[in-house]
Parts: C-alpha cells; structure tokens; sequence
C-alpha cells in the first residue's frame, strides 16, 4: 500500500518503529535489484522483536512487503491497520487453499514482496511448514532470505534465486546462509531446515 493511502496512526507507528531501529543501531542491506515479486523467508523466527526491526529495516530500504494473516484480526478495530502493515487475509476455517490464494495474489499483482515465516511459531520446532516453497514455484518467484542478526545488528534482504523445484538442494543454500546469523534466542532456532519433507503445492501446510 502506498504510505500516502495509510492511515494517520499507521503512518505514525512506522516513523516510531524506524526511529527506534535507528536508535538501537541496526543497518540494513539488501540485494539489488529488489525484485517486484518474491517469497521472502523471515527466519529464524524467535521474538517479537523480529516483526519490529524487519519492518524498520523494510521501510529503511524503502519497500513495502507483506505478510498473511487470518481473518479475524481484519476485523474493526484491527483491519485498516493490519491493511496498511501489509497484511493479506486467509481464510483456513472454510478450507480455502491458502497456497493457491498466494499464487492468485501473485498473479494479480504488480509488486508484491511476500515475507513468510516458515517455522510458523517463535518457539523451536522440528521442521519448517513448506507452503511458502510451493506458493514461490507456483507463482514462479524468487526466494530471498530474510535475515535479522542480533550479533551484528544487521538485517535485510539477501540471496535471492529462483526455486528448482528441488526442495532439499535449495534449502540446503539457504541453511548455509542462516549457519552465519545470530537469532535473538540461539536456543529457538532450527538446527537444521532440512527435516521438512515437501508434498505436491496442493496439499502444503
């Protein structure tokens, strides 16, 4: 959403929210060009903290990215708000395809910077939730990882490739770059990504 078109309270929370990463001494970076479309991989996922400096660190490059969310939190008070954050609204409980509403999104737009956090929780789990992988093969975007590291105060955008289809190789890259970034909480990270296993996009959770 273009800044012009949101809200006065929207506006305001991310002139703060760039400040305060400013403050705390972040820098970002980021790969470029920055593609129109993507999927970008927001891990490892470990605080709150996370949503705050990325969206600094966003601005701060001067894009704006989304995120999904369900739909209930588009509801008065929260919707123009989550609107103009960048939210997109699923709808798991009628058991819409959420992979495919990606795509169709993708499709639809123009621009459209994706960010999917896909161990799906701050706390540490077993493997990675893969839609994310089968909503970037299907729309036919490129991944880039997303990366907050707490060690160098350094975040932003990098690495970004096309998908092969070869779930097990890409992420392989992938994990390779995250070995070398620091999470708020080391503990609550994966120690490995590649314990996913990959179903046809159909049926990804």
């Amino acid at each position: 959403m273009n800044g012009n078109n949101k809200g006065w309270l929207s506006r305001l929370l991310e002139w703060l929210i760039v400040r305060f990463y400013h403050a705390m001494g972040w820098r970002a970076v980021a790969v470029q060009p920055i593609p129109k479309k993507a999927i970008i991989i927001a891990a490892p996922h470990t605080s709150n903290w996370d949503f705050i400096y990325y969206i600094g660190l966003t601005r701060d490059l001067g894009i704006e990215t989304s995120f999904m969310a369900k739909k209930e939190l588009f509801r008065w008070p929260l919707g123009r708000f989550m609107r103009d954050m960048g939210g997109v609204e699923v709808n798991r409980q009628q058991g819409g395809n959420y992979v495919q509403a990606m795509i169709d999104e993708f499709n639809r737009r123009d621009q459209f910077l994706l960010t999917i956090a896909p161990e799906g929780t701050r706390k540490s789990v077993g493997q990675w939730k893969t839609g994310f992988y089968h909503i970037a093969m299907g729309a036919k975007v490129p991944l880039i990882v997303g990366m907050m590291d707490y060690a160098k105060k350094t975040g932003g955008l990098a690495l970004a490739f096309m998908p092969t289809g070869d779930y097990a190789a890409d992420m392989a890259r992938v994990e390779e770059f995250y070995r070398s970034t620091t999470p708020k909480h080391p503990d609550k990270a994966m120690k490995s990504i590649l314990a996913a296993s990959v179903q046809p996009f159909d049926k990804a959770a």
